[in-house]
């Protein structure tokens, strides 16, 4: 898989480091080098890796194609070696693997907020603020946050989401910590959580994501790549990454409509997860090399 790829060696040497050297983690984060949010084009590719730990294994029809977190990290070298990834966004025991493999020099680290809303679970609109805080990503000198926050308007649990996310984008502001807020209308349907991509759903979760807590300033959106982006993007001031969402049938129509998308006035780039780390055929550097050059046309 490349020099750049960990192996035994690095992956004995990781799990000796947990267990012996706990400390070493908090180490790697401050001796890592960081940069600035946006340079360049101003634009930002971010790989996602936050999905297990809200019990999502699944890629496609592959119910556990996550659940090797070797091949995942190897997975997340590949991805974070090619040119034009910008960053990672995970949860605390995927980002801190990485930095203990020294993986996150030069690049945005993305902290997830809150993983609580298992799929398929009775409680996962209850989206439990159950990963990185504020206080523990500026200990650690992460360079965003980022929550998820499905709005059913029929299910009580909801404003408990919505509490917690405007008071996570209240202490953001207040550390000067950007803030990318994923917001969905949901349902239940058959007994599970379903969101709504319709573009006038989505211009309604902008619309209540974009007035939580005390302050603006720092908050970006994070929204699905849907009908009518023009309408979409019409809706906020606030700058935009596309969330790539799972694969479709023809992987070649998923790139272009991320392509038409970024494209619109507000939108800063893409973030990218199993679509590009378990892709058709299994060429990680090839899929991420594509949707790389559309984030950077001038790459």
């Amino acid at each position: 898989m490349g020099s750049s790829t960990p192996g035994a060696a690095e992956f004995a040497a990781l799990r000796d480091l947990r267990a012996t050297h706990p400390e070493a983690i908090g180490a790697a984060f401050q001796r890592r080098t960081r940069r600035e949010l946006l340079r360049g084009d101003g634009r930002l590719f971010i790989i996602a890796a936050d999905h297990p730990a809200r019990g999502a294994l699944a890629v496609g029809s592959e119910a556990t194609a996550m659940a090797d977190r070797y091949v995942l990290l190897e997975r997340l070298a590949i991805a974070l070696s090619r040119p034009g990834v910008d960053g990672v966004l995970g949860t605390p025991d995927v980002i801190d693997d990485l930095a203990a493999l020294g993986l996150l020099d030069d690049k945005i680290v993305v902290g997830s907020m809150n993983r609580g809303g298992l799929r398929g679970s009775a409680f996962e609109m209850d989206d439990r603020f159950t990963g990185y805080d504020v206080p523990s990503m500026a200990a650690s000198g992460l360079d965003f946050a980022k929550t998820l926050m499905r709005i059913g308007l029929t299910d009580p649990a909801t404003v408990s989401t919505l509490e917690t996310t405007a008071r996570a984008v209240t202490q953001a502001a207040e550390a000067r910590l950007p803030i990318m807020l994923e917001p969905f209308m949901s349902r239940w349907v058959d007994g599970r959580v379903v969101n709504d991509l319709s573009t006038d759903a989505v211009i309604l979760s902008i619309a209540i994501a974009a007035g939580l807590g005390g302050s603006s300033a720092y908050t970006w959106m994070k929204l699905p790549v849907v009908e009518d982006m023009e309408r979409v993007m019409a809706a906020t001031t606030m700058p935009t990454v596309l969330l790539g969402g799972d694969s479709g049938v023809d992987p070649d129509e998923t790139f272009a409509a991320w392509e038409d998308a970024l494209a619109l006035p507000g939108v800063r780039g893409l973030t990218v997860g199993r679509t590009l780390l378990y892709p058709p055929g299994g060429d990680v550097a090839a899929a991420v090399d594509v949707a790389a050059a559309l984030v950077h046309p001038n790459l």
